[in-house]
C-alpha cells in the first residue's frame, strides 16, 4: 500500500500535510475538517490505530519493514512532515495575514467551512429522524464550544501534557478546532506561539554556530514545554484514533452525521464580524502575556450594520472560500473518472 505511492502521490500527501498543519494552528478551523475534504481521514484514523502492541511486537520480531508496512508510515510519515514545515512556513504567513488583514482570513475560513459542510453532507445518504437528532446535537455542542470563555494561561508541565491530549483533538475530530480548544484552556499563545517560536529561534542560532540558548532559562522552558506538549499530542492521537475508528467501524453515519453538527457549529467560532475582548485587571487595566500581547478574555460576535467596501471584499472572501471546496469537489470527480 504505503510502498506503490508515486512521487506526485508522496508530494500530494506533504501538500496535504501543509494544509493540515495550516488548519490546526487557526482557532475555529479544523485540520481534520482537511482530511475529511481531501479524503484520506478513514486512512489517516485507521493508520494510527495501528501504532498499537502488534505494531511493535513486530518491530522487534521481524524487524522495520515489517513495522513500516504495518503501520502504514509512509503516509503518516509524509502528512507529519507537511504539518511541521507548515508550522515554519505557511503558519508564519498566516500569522502576518491574520495581524493585517483580519476579517479576510476570517471571511475565506468561514466560506470553506460552509463548502465543507456541503462536501460531507452530499454524499451522506438519506437522513431520517435519529441521524437528524445525532447532526442536532454536534451542532449544539459545536455552538456551545463556541461561547465558551478562555481560561488563564497555565504552563505545568503536567497540565501542557493534558493540553497536547486534548489540544490534538482537531486533527482527529473535523469540525473540533483543536487551536480554539487551547484557547479555551488558555495556552494557546504558550503552545501555538511562544514555544513554537523558541523552537524556530533556537534552530535559527544552532544553524550559524550559536549556542548561547543553553543559559537562556525562559528559552529552555518554552523547549521543554513543546517537548511535554508534542508528547501529550501523540499519546492523544493514538488514543482518539483508537476510539474513532471503533465508532466509524460500528456506527459510520451516525459519527459522520456527528461530525457534519460539529462542522456547522463550528461556523459560529470563525464568524468573520467580531470584536476582541481583552482580560482586564481589578483596576480596569489590561493584562498582558509574557510577549506585551494582551490576553484575549473572548470574542463578541456583531452583524455588519451598514455596507462598506470592507463588507463588500469580506463577502467576496466567503464566496472565494465556498469556490475552493466546490472546485476540490470537481478535481475529486474528474480524477475518479479518470481512474475508473
Amino acid at each position: 500500500m504505503a510502498n506503490e505511492r508515486s512521487l506526485s502521490d508522496k508530494i500530494w500527501l506533504v501538500l496535504k500535510g501543509l494544509a493540515m498543519g495550516t488548519a490546526n494552528k487557526v482557532p475555529g478551523v479544523s485540520g481534520g475538517v482537511v482530511a475529511f475534504v481531501a479524503g484520506f481521514y478513514e486512512e489517516f484514523i485507521y493508520s494510527l490505530q495501528k501504532i498499537n502492541r502488534k505494531a511493535f511486537l513486530l518491530l522487534s520480531k521481524r524487524g522495520f519493514k515489517s513495522f513500516f508496512e504495518y503501520t502504514n508510515a509512509q503516509f503518516l510519515g509524509l502528512l507529519f512532515l507537511g504539518m511541521i514545515i507548515s508550522y515554519f512556513s505557511i503558519s508564519k504567513l498566516l500569522d502576518y495575514f491574520l495581524l493585517h488583514y483580519e476579517l479576510y482570513v476570517w471571511s475565506t475560513f468561514f466560506g470553506m467551512i460552509i463548502g465543507s459542510v456541503y462536501y460531507i453532507a452530499k454524499d451522506f445518504g438519506k437522513w431520517n429522524r435519529k441521524f437528524i437528532t445525532y447532526l442536532l446535537l454536534g451542532i449544539i455542542i459545536g455552538i456551545s464550544i463556541s461561547f465558551l470563555e478562555p481560561a488563564k494561561e497555565n504552563d505545568n508541565l503536567l497540565f501542557v501534557f493534558l493540553c497536547g491530549i486534548i489540544g490534538v483533538s482537531g486533527m482527529t475530530l473535523p469540525g473540533l478546532s483543536g487551536s480554539f480548544i487551547l484557547i479555551l484552556l488558555g495556552n494557546y499563545v504558550l503552545l501555538l506561539v511562544d514555544s513554537v517560536n523558541a523552537l524556530f529561534d533556537t534552530f535559527s542560532e544552532v544553524f550559524v554556530g550559536d549556542f548561547s540558548f543553553y543559559e537562556n532559562e525562559t528559552r529552555l522552558h518554552l523547549l521543554k514545554v513543546l517537548v511535554v506538549f508534542s508528547v501529550g499530542s501523540i499519546v492523544g492521537l493514538v488514543t482518539l484514533s483508537n476510539v474513532l475508528a471503533y465508532l466509524l467501524k460500528h456506527f459510520r453515519k451516525i459519527t459522520n452525521a456527528v461530525i457534519i453538527g460539529f462542522i456547522t457549529g463550528s461556523l459560529g467560532v470563525v464568524w468573520p464580524w467580531k470584536t476582541k475582548i481583552f482580560e482586564k485587571d481589578n483596576f480596569g487595566n489590561l493584562v498582558y502575556d509574557s510577549n506585551g500581547r494582551g490576553i484575549i478574555k473572548s470574542y463578541e460576535r456583531y452583524f455588519p450594520s451598514e455596507f462598506s467596501y470592507e463588507i463588500i471584499y469580506a463577502i467576496l472572501f466567503i464566496i472565494v472560500g465556498i469556490l475552493i471546496l466546490l472546485v476540490l469537489d470537481w478535481y475529486h470527480k474528474i480524477k475518479m473518472l479518470q481512474n475508473g
